[in-house]
């Protein structure tokens, strides 16, 4: 239900944008332009990370919860570019998530389930490749023409 849910949000943004009026954004800082910066530097780990939890080798191993990890640093960097109160309610509600599930990680047992088989250095380089591939697709492609927003400086696909 909770994938669900999020693919509609992602995918929708009447969905997640539901608190931005008609008349546009609802600003609740400025932030500077450098904050930009940030985003596309942070996003590159991020994606390695959201990667080596599929592809586990020693990045997984020695960050025990890539994929929160990687989601934890894309709503972190995005909430430091990102200030109109919809953009805030994303970023700050995912990254709340995030949070919570890792303290909740802590207390959880999984007595009796089998350990998770680590590939080692080899992984962790198809990894490094897979999140850099996954990066340049965000970047380029996806969030110019799903999100509206050129990520690298210019449109995607000659929008």
């Amino acid at each position: 239900m909770f994938t669900l849910v999020s693919v509609i949000g992602l995918v929708s943004d009447r969905l997640w944008l539901c608190a931005i009026p008609a008349e546009g954004l609802i600003p609740v800082w400025y932030p500077p332009a450098w904050t930009r910066h940030i985003v596309v530097a942070l996003m590159w780990p991020a994606s390695i990370a959201l990667v080596a939890a599929y592809i586990p080798g020693d990045i997984k191993r020695v960050l025990k919860h890539p994929f929160l990890i990687g989601v934890k640093i894309w709503a972190a960097a995005h909430l430091c570019a990102n200030g109109d109160l919809g953009g805030m309610i994303l970023f700050g509600s995912v990254l709340a998530w995030a949070v919570y599930d890792r303290i909740t990680l802590k207390r959880r047992s999984d007595a009796g389930a089998p350990p998770i088989p680590v590939g080692g250095r080899r992984n962790d380089i198809i990894a490094i490749a897979v999140g850099t591939i996954l990066y340049l697709a965000l970047g380029f492609v996806f969030h110019p023409v799903v999100v509206g927003v050129p990520v690298f400086g210019t449109p995607a696909l000659g929008h």
